[in-house]
């Protein structure tokens, strides 16, 4: 039985499976669109030219404190808009840093579930140049 704060949402990627297709909950599915705004470059899609971080070229860039503030503040205004209504903004933060001897990223989003008031916390690691 689904709860009312907890509709079921069609799941990213998108796979129909025995029953139909696959379903996520609100935890998961929340999850999934920070990965569709990390992964999704800008103008990438046709109708929403702005959505999207683009992380993927930063494999490209040097791993310095510079790309990190950049990348924070993009990620931070992109997820405000994208997670608006599933997200309490004031509780939305980005924190970027990495290791740059090793080329890794760290990429760590704090959020409360606006519904729910559920705190939530989602950990990426990107390689970027070194």
């Amino acid at each position: 039985m689904q709860h009312v704060n907890d509709p079921p949402y069609l799941a990213f990627p998108f796979r129909v499976e025995k029953g139909g297709p696959a379903l996520s909950g609100r935890a998961d599915h929340i999850r999934q669109q920070i990965e569709q705004v990390l992964f999704t470059d800008p103008y990438e899609r046709v109708f929403r030219p702005e959505f999207g971080a683009g992380v993927r070229a930063l494999v490209f860039e040097p791993n310095a404190t510079s790309l990190w503030e950049v990348t924070r503040r993009r990620l931070l205004a992109t997820l405000t808009d994208v997670l608006a209504g599933e997200v309490d903004p004031k509780t939305l933060e980005v924190q970027v840093d990495g290791e740059p001897d090793k080329g890794l990223l760290r990429i760590l989003i704090s959020y409360q579930l606006a519904a729910v008031g559920q705190l939530q916390q989602e950990e990426f690691f990107i390689e970027s140049g070194a």
